[in-house]
C-alpha cells in the first residue's frame, strides 16, 4: 500500500526532492470505555491497521493535502497562515489542527508541506481514524522540522489538545495515546489521571481479537459524548461537596455507593456509576489477565457492554445486536461495544476454532435483523506510530 500511496504522491506534487513516509495505527480498547475523561484506568492496544503518509518539505508556507480515501475532494490546498478550522477544509482539519497545537506551544512551522495520505482504517468506525491521524501528523512535525524533544506522549497530548480545541470534539487521551504508545502483542493498562503506564502482554493461547464493523456511522464532535463529559462533570461537582475526590475514578463501587446520593440527578447519578465501576473493572480485567484468566476477563468485557448500554447509554440497536449475537455464541470468550459509541464497532475475544463459524453466522444474522451488511476484522496488535523511511 505504501508503494502505492508514494505512486500517487509523486503524480500529485512531482517527482523531485525527499519524499518521507510515516505510520500511525488505530486503537481498539479492550477495557475501559469513558473512563479516560474521568480520571480512571483505560486498557487499549494499537492495531496494524492505520494511516499511511507521504511528505516532502516545500520552500514557501503552502500546504497541500491529498487522501486517497476522500480521492473525490482531490488535492485541498491551503497555508500555515490559514491554521483555522473550517468546513470546507474537511478532513484536514485534523492535520490543521495538531499544526495549530503545535505552534501553540512554540514549535516554529517554518516552511509548508505537501502531503498524501492513506490509512485502512474504516472512516467512524470508533477504531480512532481521527486519533490516529492527529499522531501521524504529530510524527511527520517532529522529523521534518526536527522537533527532537517533542516526547511522543507529548505527540499524544498535542493530539488530544487539537481535537478538544479545534475540531470541538472533548474527547480523553487514551485514543492518541494508545497510537503514539502502542507495542506490539501489547495492551497498554494507562492509568489517564497521572500518565503512569505499563504494557500488559496480550498472551490469547488459542483466542484472537475480533472487530466487528456495524456499519453504523458515529461522528463524536455531533452527538452526545460532549454531554456525557458535562454530566459526568457535574456529577463529579455534586460528589465533591460529601467526598475529597479530584476524579470519579478515585472511588471504589463502595465508596461511590456510599456517597451517590449527593448526585441530585438519577441521570448524572447512573453516568458516574459508569465511570466508577467500569474502571474498578478494568483494573480488575488486567489483573485477570496476568493470572491467564481469560475467562474472568472475558466476563468483564460483557458486564462493560451491560453498562455501557443501560447506565452510560451510548449503545444502539445495530450493536446491541452484534453484542447479543456474540455472548450467546460457543467460542465467544466476552464481546463488547468498543470506541465512542452510537455506532462504530464492537470488540470480541473469540477461540480460534470458532472464529469461521463466529463470523459466518453473525453475518448472516444481522444482515436478516438489519438489512445490512457487518465488517469483520481479526486484527493483529502491532506498534505505535512511527517514521518508515
Amino acid at each position: 500500500m505504501l508503494e502505492k500511496l508514494v505512486q500517487e504522491f509523486k503524480k500529485l506534487y512531482g517527482e523531485n526532492g525527499e519524499i518521507r513516509t510515516y505510520f500511525a495505527p488505530g486503537r481498539v480498547n479492550l477495557i475501559g470505555e469513558h473512563t479516560d475523561y474521568n480520571g480512571g484506568h483505560v486498557f487499549p492496544c494499537a492495531l496494524t491497521l492505520g494511516t499511511y503518509a507521504a511528505v516532502r518539505a516545500r520552500e514557501d508556507r503552502t500546504l497541500r493535502f491529498y487522501s486517497m480515501n476522500f480521492d473525490s475532494i482531490g488535492v485541498i490546498k491551503t497555508s500555515l497562515n490559514d491554521l483555522v478550522p473550517s468546513k470546507k477544509a474537511s478532513w484536514t482539519n485534523y492535520p490543521k489542527g495538531v499544526m495549530w497545537a503545535f505552534e501553540k506551544r512554540g514549535y516554529k512551522l517554518t516552511h509548508g508541506l505537501d502531503i498524501a495520505i492513506y490509512g485502512d482504517i474504516p472512516n467512524g468506525s470508533g477504531l480512532s481514524s481521527s486519533a490516529s491521524l492527529e499522531v501521524l501528523t504529530g510524527i511527520i512535525l517532529k522529523d521534518i522540522y526536527g522537533f527532537d524533544t517533542v516526547s511522543m506522549t507529548e505527540i499524544a497530548l498535542i493530539g488530544q489538545d487539537s481535537e478538544n480545541n479545534f475540531n470541538g470534539c472533548n474527547v480523553g487521551i487514551m485514543d492518541q495515546f494508545a497510537s503514539a504508545m502502542g507495542k506490539k502483542d501489547n495492551a497498554i493498562f494507562l492509568d489517564t489521571n497521572t500518565l503512569n503506564y505499563e504494557y500488559a502482554p496480550i498472551k490469547l493461547a488459542n483466542a484472537r481479537i475480533v472487530i466487528t464493523n456495524s456499519k453504523v456511522k458515529h461522528s463524536l464532535v455531533n452527538s452526545a459524548y460532549n454531554d456525557r463529559r458535562n454530566e459526568c462533570e457535574t456529577a463529579l461537582k455534586e460528589l465533591q461537596s460529601v467526598v475529597n475526590i479530584q476524579a470519579l475514578g478515585e472511588l471504589t463501587e463502595e465508596e461511590f455507593e456510599a456517597h451517590k446520593d449527593a448526585i441530585q440527578s438519577p441521570v448524572r447519578q447512573r453516568r458516574a456509576k459508569h465511570a466508577v465501576y467500569e474502571n474498578q473493572r478494568t483494573i480488575r480485567a488486567v489483573n485477570a489477565l496476568k493470572n491467564n484468566e481469560l475467562d474472568v476477563f472475558g466476563q468483564l468485557m460483557n458486564a462493560s457492554h451491560e453498562s455501557l448500554r443501560y447506565d452510560y447509554e451510548v449503545s444502539c440497536e445495530e450493536i446491541d445486536i452484534l453484542v447479543d449475537l456474540a455472548q450467546a455464541m460457543p467460542g465467544v470468550i466476552g464481546s463488547r461495544i468498543t470506541g465512542g459509541g452510537f455506532g462504530g464497532c464492537t470488540v470480541s475475544i473469540v477461540k480460534s476454532d470458532a472464529v469461521d463459524t463466529f463470523i459466518a453466522e453473525i453475518g448472516k444474522a444481522y444482515k436478516e435483523k438489519v438489512g445490512h451488511e457487518a465488517e469483520f476484522y481479526v486484527v493483529e496488535i502491532g506498534d505505535g506510530a512511527r517514521v518508515l523511511k
